[in-house]
């Protein structure tokens, strides 16, 4: 792996992501999703559904935040994660 530069941010975001996909997952077991339609998405979806559009989303939301805003990224960060949280539960 000479070709990669694994920084600590590089590895704690996708550490994030698989302890996501773990909870979740663990989440699923417990207690099983069904379809509902939030007041975010204005359709059916399921907890897998959402979290997948809370993290497309938020990459979405980084790069304009990258290319428009020039505070720091910390402030992103809680936004993105406020909105994720958001969307999974009330989306």
């Amino acid at each position: 792996m000479q070709w990669m530069l694994w920084t600590l941010p590089t590895a704690a975001f996708f550490i994030g992501i698989v302890a996501i996909l773990i909870v979740m997952t663990i989440w699923q077991f417990i207690q099983p999703t069904r379809e509902r339609r939030g007041w975010i998405i204005p359709m059916r979806t399921t907890r897998g559904d959402r979290l997948f559009i809370g993290l497309l989303s938020s990459a979405y939301l980084t790069a304009l935040w990258v290319a428009l805003v020039p505070l720091t990224s910390w402030i992103l960060l809680v936004l993105v994660v406020l909105w994720i949280v958001g969307l999974i539960l009330f989306g």
